[in-house]
Parts: structure tokens; sequence; C-alpha cells
């Protein structure tokens, strides 16, 4: 199977060992109520979510500025969770047979058998149609469509289509992941400008420098099942050369809040420093590369770790500077 060519896997339903939707399906009674509930809610894929809300809320403050409403700010999220959640479940949907293939994804509920894929495709649709609901009726309709955007982008663009066919999925799929930040500005104003917009691309940049060290990690995982991450088919070095390319965009890109006037002296000094530590990191991982390091010693995932600082610490300052300026 070419990795530059069309990705068509065709892979076992789960390794040998581990239980299967089937057999699973026999013994609903060997299965507790209270880990059938831990399934459904593993479904949704909650600590993705959590990072997903961390650029919903702060943004809701900028639109403000000041405190929005509290019944607003749970809705949003409330819409926002259960939408990510019923793309995440639909994503586990279409990626069963993988799924059982890949050490990291191999105790996920479909794979143990725990939820059946039947029960998971009604759950993921579910959810979808819930959360546009909600998000029609109690917050705006620009937010519902924004959010059902963001839900079919990721499954059908991204999931379906682009993941096992180019290695540039990760950037264009990606966008499903920024699109939170739109929707949480569209939540407080009910349209769009140019801050939200600065931030969707800020989102969007950092996404690749985000994932990549982990594809990095666990290339081996994508290779066995035919999905061409960069890492699978590119070295280090030139997976580290992009990651360093695309962080000094995304440093850049973050900058442009306050010469547009969105904000001030406070979200400046820490776009500044958590991003100049962000490119040190950057940098520190290309050189490892540049080196011929491997295994622990190119310690990839310490970028991993600290893009999620990154990014919490940057939101945080843009919920926090409508205060002080």
């Amino acid at each position: 199977m070419s990795l530059s060519g069309v990705y068509v896997t065709a892979v076992e339903s789960r390794p040998p060992g581990v239980l299967g939707a089937n057999s699973a399906s026999g013994n609903r009674g060997q299965r507790p109520f209270g880990a059938r509930v831990k399934a459904f809610v593993a479904l949704t894929k909650p600590r993705i979510i959590e990072l997903l809300l961390i650029t919903t809320v702060p943004v809701m403050f900028l639109a403000q500025q000041g405190v929005p409403s509290l019944s607003l700010v749970l809705l949003t999220c409330l819409g926002g969770y259960l939408s990510a959640g019923g793309a995440n479940a639909l994503n586990m949907y279409i990626d069963r047979d993988i799924d059982a293939l890949m050490e990291r994804t191999s105790q996920r509920p479909l794979v143990t058998g725990m939820v059946s894929p039947r029960e998971c495709l009604a759950f993921g649709i579910t959810l979808a149609v819930v959360s546009t609901l909600l998000f029609g009726f109690t917050v705006n309709w620009l937010s519902a469509w924004l959010s059902l955007g963001a839900l079919l982008f990721y499954v059908v663009v991204y999931t379906m289509i682009l993941k096992r066919r180019t290695s540039q999925n990760i950037v264009w799929g990606g966008i499903a992941g920024c699109l939170p930040v739109l929707i949480g500005w569209s939540a407080v104003t009910n349209s769009l400008s140019w801050a939200p917009v600065v931030l969707f691309l800020v989102m969007f940049f950092w996404t690749p420098p985000h994932y990549w060290p982990l594809s990095m990690k666990v290339k081996a995982d994508y290779a066995r099942v035919g999905v061409p991450m960069l890492p699978v088919i590119a070295s280090n070095k030139v997976v580290a050369r992009q990651i360093v390319i695309y962080s000094w965009v995304m440093v850049g890109v973050s900058l442009l809040l306050t010469p547009l006037g969105y904000t001030g002296w406070f979200y400046t000094t820490v776009a500044l420093g958590a991003g100049g530590w962000w490119l040190w990191e950057a940098h520190a991982l290309q050189n490892r590369a540049k080196d011929e390091a491997t295994g622990v010693k190119l310690k990839e995932m310490r970028l991993f770790h600290w893009s999620i600082t990154y990014v919490s610490l940057l939101f945080v300052a843009v919920a926090v500077d409508p205060f002080l300026r």
C-alpha cells in the first residue's frame, strides 16, 4: 500500500483477545450500568472537549468586553459539549476498525464492546440534533449553524475523507477545532468580526504543531493501520521543520489582536511570553531531530504538553484583558 496514493484501509474489526461488538451484544447482561454510562461519556472524549471550551468561554468575555450572561455561558458550553461529543462519537463509529489495531485507542468503548456500533451511531446522531436545536432555540441560529458545520466538517471532511488519504489531514481537518472560537463570539454578538477570525487562525496554525509531536510518538500505530500522518511518511527532521514554521506563524498571528484594537498590554505580554517559550521548545525539538535523536531522547511530548498550557494561558489572557484596559 503506497503512502502517496489514495488510502483504502482494510483491517480486521478487532485484534485477537479484544472483546468485539458482536460478542458484547451477546452478553449485554454482563455489562454493568455504571460501566455503560462511563463508556457513553468516553465516546464524547471529554478531555478534548475541555480544550474546546477553553477556547470558547474566554472569547465570550472578549466579545462582551466584560462578564457575559451566566445562563448564556452555560447554554453555550452545554451546546458545545453535546455537539463536540456527537462529533467524537461519530468519529469513533467510523474509525472503529483502525481503533481496534492501535494501542493508543485499543480501550475505546466500541473496541472493548461496552457500546455496540449501532448504539454509538444513534448516540452521535442524537447529540448532533439536540445540540443544534439547543443552540438555535436558546442561543442563536448563527451559533447553531457554526456548531453543526464544525461537527460535519470533523466527521465528513476529516474522518471520512482526509484522515486516511493525505498527510495534510490534521492541517485542514483541524478547522473543526477552530470553530468554537467563532461560536463563542457569535453566541454573545450574533455576528462575527475580525477578533474571532484572528483567534480562529491562531488555533488553525496551533493544531499541526500541537498534534504532530504526539503523532511522532505513536507513528508506529498510525503506520500499522495505513493512516498517513506526516510523521509516518516524513523524517523527524522534516516534521520538526514544519512544526517550527507553523509555530512562528501562529505566534505572529496571535499578536494581531492588539494592533487591531481588541486587546491591550496584558494579552500582549502573555502572548509574547507564552509564544516565546513555545518557539524555544519548537526549535529545541528541531535541534534534537537534526541530531538524529530518537525514542525518549527526542522528547517530542514536551512540546505537545506545552501546547496545551500555551493555548490555556493565551485564552485566559483573552478573558482577563478586557478588565485591565
